[in-house]
């Protein structure tokens, strides 16, 4: 299948969002406030200091699936990590390529931006992902993620 990727814009924030909300019920069994999300896709899609959702199209057009890079600057290495989030690839299209296209494209510019690490972080539970990241030649690495819900 030959597939196209490019930059999310305001028409594509419906299927961003419903993208989310099917992969936090499908990853997570999370439940996410539909217009929450909404706006928070709105919200990335207008501030590119937020980050930048990259969608992968199939031949007919269809949208097959989105992610959103953030940057996160390195002091120790003088440069930008870029990290993947919010990662979905509709079911339809999975075990198709779609996934690997997309990541393929996200590294290509992140090395042409400078970036020397991509960084993603996934769900403990789920190995169908963590399987389709180690296929992309990314490694878990040894730090553990901690945070505070304020």
């Amino acid at each position: 299948m030959n597939w196209k990727v490019e930059k999310g814009t305001e028409a594509d924030a419906g299927t961003i969002a419903g993208f989310q909300i099917d992969m936090a019920l499908e990853s997570e069994g999370t439940i996410l406030d539909r217009d929450k999300i909404l706006n928070g896709v709105r919200a990335g899609l207008s501030d590119p200091a937020k980050g930048t959702y990259y969608i992968v199209r199939a031949e007919g057009g269809e949208i097959a699936g989105s992610l959103l890079v953030t940057k996160e600057w390195s002091d120790w290495n003088n440069c930008w990590y870029w990290w993947i989030q919010s990662v979905f690839i509709k079911p339809a299209y999975r075990r198709q390529g779609a996934f690997t296209y997309l990541y393929g494209t996200v590294r290509a510019f992140a090395k042409q931006e400078g970036s020397t690490c991509l960084r993603l972080y996934v769900d403990r539970s789920n190995r169908q992902a963590q399987d389709c990241y180690k296929k992309q030649g990314m490694d878990e690495c040894h730090y553990l993620m901690y945070e505070e819900t304020l």
